[in-house]
């Protein structure tokens, strides 16, 4: 009786590994740590607890997204959309536009 050999399995490696190696995943990451750093920069300008019901969307070669809870939160984002730019000017960011998303479930 023959006695086969184990199949051969490649290393593994962890996700953080994957993503350094991986020039889309890195470009994803880059992205998104892109998007986390502008929300960061405007939190502050957010009035009340706006803060809560928004969250950071994707920036892309047309601007930034911010992703509102509900139509109200878009509506108010709207309203103070120039004052965010402007903020994000002031502190040395690219601004071509904001753009304002209902988030959807």
């Amino acid at each position: 009786m023959s006695t086969k050999p184990p199949p051969l399995v490649p290393d593994s490696m962890t996700v953080s590994e994957a993503l350094r190696r991986s020039a889309p995943l890195t470009q994803l990451r880059a992205r998104l740590q892109d998007s986390a750093d502008r929300f960061e920069a405007v939190r502050g300008a957010l009035p009340g607890a706006l803060a809560r019901h928004v969250q950071p969307g994707p920036v892309d070669e047309e601007g930034w997204s911010l992703l509102a809870a509900n139509a109200a939160v878009a509506a108010k984002l709207r309203q103070i959309k120039p004052r965010l730019e402007a903020l994000l000017r002031e502190q040395g960011w690219q601004v071509s536009s904001i753009r304002i998303r209902v988030q959807s479930n």
